[in-house]
């Protein structure tokens, strides 16, 4: 029986992958458990989406009106650009809450609207 390095090279290289699997299973390292520990401490859809559902959907509308108002014919983004005065334009729709915008949308949604933006762009500054 010849042995060829090819050979012992396959069975050394299924022996490591068998006991890597097996030992990461076991222990995963640091940052991997505090990754899914976060992921588990930021509960989106038991914490959010479900507390929330017709407000996340006004919001989503008030995203896409916007989206046709300011870029016609585009797919649906955020541009920035077009996007500055988040706390101006928060505070601006902020007197108008509980009424109805002329565009059909609450004003109540395009706060929240800005107020998600301004959070957006405070947590991207900051990390």
């Amino acid at each position: 029986m010849t042995i060829t390095y090819d050979a012992l090279l396959e069975k050394y290289i299924d022996n490591l992958e068998a006991e890597l699997k097996t030992d990461l299973l076991d222990n995963p390292p640091f940052a991997q458990q505090d990754y899914a520990q976060q992921r588990k401490d930021t509960p989106v859809f038991s914490g959010v989406l479900n507390y929330f559902p017709d407000a996340i959907r006004a919001v989503a509308r008030c995203s896409k009106v916007g989206n046709d108002q300011h870029n016609p014919d585009k797919p649906l983004h955020w541009d920035r650009s077009k996007s500055g005065d988040e706390l101006d334009a928060l505070t601006r729709h902020l007197l108008e809450a509980g009424t109805i915008d002329t565009d059909g949308i609450r004003h109540s949604a395009k706060v929240a609207w800005r107020a998600l933006a301004n959070l957006q762009k405070e947590i991207e500054n900051n990390s």
